[in-house]
């Protein structure tokens, strides 16, 4: 990872340092083009392609002043080069092989290679590139955004909607209700394999076809699920269900990273955020009506599956690459096409995928990331709490409002719109501190800090340690009315939004070129614990009671508080001994002001 890091530092102290950009000769920017990919030929040139040059508006003295006027191209060039080099790496021995090279064929030599082979290599045409995703019109921008967050909150919602049936189901194949649950944690399990494979994939071949091939897949399993003459076969498709709905929950944040700058990215997290976090909750009420209908516990897989399947359509129709490099793929190949330059290539067409290189750098990042970096595995274990207390409240409140306050299965799922509500507040909260974000950006020269983002978790920590004492003596016994557990939904929903939205955006600010991989490592471990939390809490709040199973919950809620704490003080000062985080270390920040008052 040495060649990466150093490209890292490189890219973020050229994106971070205007000075740079107007000190620097041309010459010195083609240095850098060519450092950074490592691929340079004769230093010819052909006529022809001087002539493609010059009609294509290549000119290599215009494009470069173009660049140090706009010292954002020059950003966004080196990004792709180190998303280039940190997906697969053009390094000396990949696809190394000991075999004598084939003969040209037809008696024909081995032809030279392409002059000057870097000015082959497309780019985007400055920082107003109408292609580039991040310059799409804002109507676009925003017609995606509904789309996946349609995606998401299909794929979460299903992940819920079979706890109100997993009763019926149990009865069905004659099973103990502990056994019916696995179909809910395997469902999540599956949410927490998945991202290992799309995260990557989404880097390898970009955002749209995951998306597209995952819905599919996720909607046939729902129609297995619904179609199940076994429990076996109700238990695999709901794993493998929950692997194909993983890929919006690893990919779509980093699709709203492609589109959105740091002026709007927070807003477009908050859909995203609400959708995986609201879904959960919408599902119980109305798997419960269903089941109890004439309908019974397989339309809540039927309904499912026909969501999915219209998910997948408006994907396959309307949803655009929005990943940078494969954009340029699709450019090139246009250039190519009506140019007859086969020469014309992105640098993502350079990649040769073997398969151990393939495992080192893309499979096993997301774990490599989860091990090595601290702010993802700190957030990770705080947003996998938070996130198997939202599928244990599956288990809980069911006890409360069902068991203790005699609701049926329909009407005691309404109690969980105390918890939507929350975090609807939670959603305008973070909506009203953006301007305040926004002003701290353009007075740091549009410099994104990560650490603006913790405030709101360390609110919303203690807002959902609060909520659950709440929850905890209020839903114990059926003397206390039914609201008052209601309302700690509250308290508990603002701090679920906050601590989970503002965490996922702290770690895409942190690591922009490995969004997709750090949100997998981030998604995989809350699964996980998405997957094991509903197991044992019909245990837990039978042996212990709900007062003091949810004062136990408290309690550990409140040691977590401090995390946000400590990476708001010294998240910094950590970043800037990451192999991953591309994000300039405070002290060169305090350089940059420090020139600029010059």
């Amino acid at each position: 990872m040495d060649i990466v890091d150093h490209d890292l530092e490189k890219a973020e102290t050229d994106a971070a340092s205007p000075t740079r950009f107007h000190s620097q000769k041309p010459e010195e920017h083609e240095q850098i083009h060519r450092t950074s990919t490592g691929d340079t030929s004769s230093t010819g040139t052909s006529s022809s392609a001087s002539v493609v040059r010059e009609e294509m508006g290549m000119s290599r003295v215009h494009t470069t002043r173009d660049l140090e006027r706009h010292p954002t191209a020059l950003s966004r060039i080196e990004t792709h080069r180190t998303q280039h080099s940190g997906t697969v790496g053009r390094t000396l021995t990949s696809r190394k092989s000991k075999k004598p090279l084939p003969n040209f064929g037809a008696g024909k030599p081995y032809p030279p290679h392409l002059p000057e082979q870097e000015e082959y290599v497309v780019e985007f045409d400055g920082p107003d590139d109408p292609l580039h995703p991040q310059n799409w019109p804002m109507r676009k921008k925003i017609i995606t955004a509904v789309m996946l967050g349609f995606t998401t909150l299909i794929t979460a919602f299903t992940s819920s909607i079979f706890s109100a049936a997993t009763q019926a189901v149990a009865v069905y194949f004659h099973v103990s209700i502990e056994v019916g649950i696995l179909g809910l944690s395997l469902y999540v399990l599956g949410f927490a394999a998945g991202p290992i494979l799309w995260a990557p994939l989404s880097e390898l071949k970009g955002r749209r076809l995951p998306l597209v091939l995952s819905m599919f897949g996720f909607s046939i399993f729902q129609i297995g699920v619904a179609t199940a003459k076994d429990l076996q076969t109700v238990m695999l498709c709901r794993f493998f269900g929950g692997l194909f709905g993983a890929c919006p929950l690893a990919v779509v944040a980093a699709v709203f990273s492609d589109m959105f700058n740091n002026r709007t990215r927070g807003l477009a997290i908050t859909v995203f955020s609400m959708m995986v976090f609201t879904g959960p909750l919408l599902a119980p009420f109305v798997g419960g009506f269903i089941t109890e209908s004439y309908l019974g516990w397989r339309w809540t897989e039927y309904l499912v599956a026909i969501l999915g399947f219209f998910a997948f359509g408006i994907d396959l129709i309307f949803l655009e690459e929005t990943y940078p490099p494969v954009v340029l793929v699709e450019k090139a190949a246009e250039l190519r096409r009506r140019t007859s330059n086969w020469g014309i290539h992105a640098k993502q067409e350079e990649i040769e995928v073997d398969f151990r290189e393939l495992v080192s750098k893309n499979f096993s990042r997301p774990l490599r990331i989860l091990v090595t970096e601290p702010i993802v595995l700190l957030l990770s274990i705080y947003m996998a709490f938070i996130y198997g207390l939202l599928y244990l409240f599956l288990e809980a409140y069911p006890i409360v409002f069902q068991q203790t306050h005699h609701m049926n299965g329909g009407v005691g799922g309404l109690p969980y719109f105390g918890m939507i509500i929350g975090m609807l507040c939670a959603g305008l909260y973070i909506v009203l501190t953006q301007p305040s974000y926004n002003k701290k950006l353009a007075a740091n020269n549009g410099i994104p800090v990560p650490e603006w983002r913790l405030p709101p978790v360390i609110v919303g920590g203690v807002s959902f340690m609060a909520g659950l004492f709440w929850f905890a003596w209020s839903g114990y016994k059926e003397s206390i009315p039914w609201i008052v557990p209601t309302l700690s939904g509250l308290l508990t929903g603002f701090g679920l939004l906050s601590i989970f939205l503002q965490s996922l955006n702290y770690i895409v600010d942190a690591y922009l070129m490995f969004a997709a991989s750090a949100i997998a490592a981030n998604t995989f471990l809350r699964s996980l614990a998405g997957s094991v939390f509903p197991l044992f809490a019909q245990y837990m709040f039978k042996a212990m009671g709900v007062n003091w199973a949810g004062t136990m919950l408290g309690f550990v809620a409140l040691a977590l508080v401090p995390i946000p704490v400590v990476f708001w003080k010294y998240g910094a000062r950590i970043r800037a001994k990451s192999k991953f985080a591309p994000t300039l270390p405070k002290p060169m920040v305090v350089v940059v002001e420090e020139s600029g008052e010059e």
